[in-house]
């Protein structure tokens, strides 16, 4: 399901739309959401990395979480460029709703630095997140 439609769509303090998806802000923590079929390497998430940077700056502690409502493709070999654009990113998480996708995230995972990075829903991830983060996410909710 998209953030959009859940009860966190309140506490979404800003969006960046590119070619490639939806990228959510919440106080501490980025939701992207990818198109379906999209090819995701380094030149089509710089876009998005941007944004992100622009929102957090390069000093601010925050999180990621790819919400994989969509099927998409993503280059490994890229993962490790793209993470060195953001050297403030402290914690990292993949929401899974398919079998394909969670052994998708899970192939991911082994190319990032964090462990135990997927989840089964948006309010696990946010939670989790949010804690790795040193808070708790429930408390920003109304």
């Amino acid at each position: 399901m998209g953030i959009e439609h859940t009860e966190f769509a309140s506490e979404i303090i800003d969006q960046n739309s590119t070619d490639f998806g939806v990228t959510h802000f919440f106080k501490d923590i980025a939701v992207i959401e990818f198109n379906e079929g999209a090819h995701i390497d380094l030149n089509a998430v710089n876009p998005t990395l941007k944004s992100i940077k622009k929102h957090y700056g390069n000093f601010r502690p925050f999180g990621i979480i790819a919400n994989r409502i969509n099927s998409y493709s993503i280059s490994i070999l890229d993962l490790k460029k793209a993470r060195q654009k953001l050297p403030n990113l402290a914690a990292y998480g993949i929401v899974s709703y398919t079998n394909a996708t969670r052994m998708n995230a899970e192939i991911e995972s082994s190319f990032c630095e964090w462990k135990d990075i997927c989840f089964n829903n948006l309010y696990e991830s946010l939670n989790t997140i949010q804690q790795r983060l040193g808070n708790d996410f429930s408390d920003q909710l109304n």
